[in-house]
């Protein structure tokens, strides 16, 4: 018995009838379903060290947003689009910034969130900059969008809104006169002081005395008690909770009986814990954005933030959601996820974010910067004052 043969041309005849068969089941598929694309978003900031409750907040509102865009099935070029966010440890630090700037730009992320402190975003932005990556940080000193890139974008007010804010307040409502001021050296810090200095002043307040420590001093003592010989009304701290609390705590231990006051690096539940209740009464500060469980969404953003990580919104949070999802809103303008492509269309975003209206102007700033002041009574933030 032989083997029957099949003529090549009826065996490429078949192969083709069976390629045609395939390609019009896979024309048949929705087009997400031919190829889902897997972009890639950076986020730096403080994972470890004395920062790093800032840091692991920032992320966890970073990567709420995400999930939640990954969850509405976007279609952007026509392609099913999966958000995935990249975290990298920048300490807080400027040098280690710029290590981890170049890693996520090596890695080809489309955007970056963060850096957490100015200290550590101005420095990686310029990494940001060759690279072309459209870049959403919380960075509040002014040179931040100063530097002539166009790729960088503020989302909440600058150093100089909420130091003007919290300097207006000092004089037109503490009716204070003798202002002694105080900041860590860092560009955070010391651009803050230097911007509420420079308000005091022009409100005819007096600086009666100006000192300096780090963003990791313990021991404010001998700061505080040569300031303390100069009996101000007032003494304002450019820096941090961690450091903040404690000088609310060594303030009360010299009987100091001036107010603290400071922007939002000191407007957190931690600097309550910190200062072992010191801060009742005592410390004032400003924070960039309206109060966020006063927004339309916010108090719902606090629900499932909780139910999500199991613990309270620290502070940026809700800003690092609404910064992914302008990055989102950018992409979806340009239908390009592409950074070259979307950038441009990131002076077109426009939307209301969990923390109030999100629209950039010329130079990477919101449009139209919020503020609201705080005191503390029974180790809670309690509003008196705001935009």
């Amino acid at each position: 018995m032989t083997a029957s043969r099949v003529s090549p041309r009826r065996h490429a005849a078949a192969s083709a009838c069976l390629l045609t068969g395939v390609l019009a089941g896979a024309l048949a598929l929705p087009a997400w379903a031919q190829s889902e694309q897997t972009v890639l978003i950076g986020h730096a900031g403080p994972l470890t060290g004395g920062a790093a409750h800032w840091g692991k907040d920032n992320d966890n509102g970073a990567r709420l947003a995400v999930e939640d865009l990954n969850r509405q099935n976007l279609l952007i070029g026509g392609r099913k689009i999966k958000f995935v966010l990249q975290s990298e440890d920048d300490q807080a630090d400027p040098k280690q910034a710029m290590v981890v700037a170049n890693k996520l730009a090596d890695m080809g992320v489309k955007g970056i969130l963060g850096h957490f402190n100015s200290g550590a975003a101005i420095p990686a932005s310029a990494v940001y900059s060759r690279a072309g990556l459209p870049y959403v940080s919380t960075a509040t000193n002014p040179s931040f969008t100063k530097q002539g890139y166009d790729n960088v974008f503020r989302i909440l007010a600058s150093d100089d809104d909420v130091g003007m804010a919290i300097a207006n307040y000092t004089v037109k409502e503490l009716k204070a006169t003798k202002i002694a001021v105080i900041d860590d050296r860092t560009a955070y810090g010391q651009g803050a002081a230097e911007v509420f200095a420079r308000g005091v002043k022009a409100l005819g307040g007096t600086i009666v005395a100006q000192e300096y420590g780090s963003d990791k001093a313990t021991d404010f003592m001998a700061i505080l008690t040569s300031i303390k010989a100069k009996q101000p009304e007032v003494v304002f701290y450019g820096g941090m909770d961690a450091q903040g609390g404690l000088i609310a705590r060594q303030m009360k231990q010299l009987g100091i009986t001036a107010k603290l006051l400071g922007t939002d690096g000191l407007c957190t539940n931690e600097v309550a814990r910190i200062s072992g209740g010191a801060v009742d009464g005592l410390l004032y500060c400003t924070r960039g954005g309206k109060e966020v469980e006063k927004t339309t969404r916010g108090a719902e953003f606090e629900q499932r933030y909780k139910a999500r990580f199991g613990v309270d919104v620290l502070t940026y949070a809700p800003y690092l959601y609404d910064a992914m999802m302008a990055l989102a809103a950018g992409m979806r303008e340009a239908n390009s996820v592409e950074p070259a492509a979307y950038l441009p269309a990131m002076r077109k975003v426009k939307f209301d974010g969990v923390t109030g209206a999100i629209a950039f102007d010329a130079k990477g700033n919101l449009q139209k910067p919020d503020f609201t002041v705080f005191t503390y009574k029974d180790g809670k933030r309690v509003r008196v004052a705001g935009s």
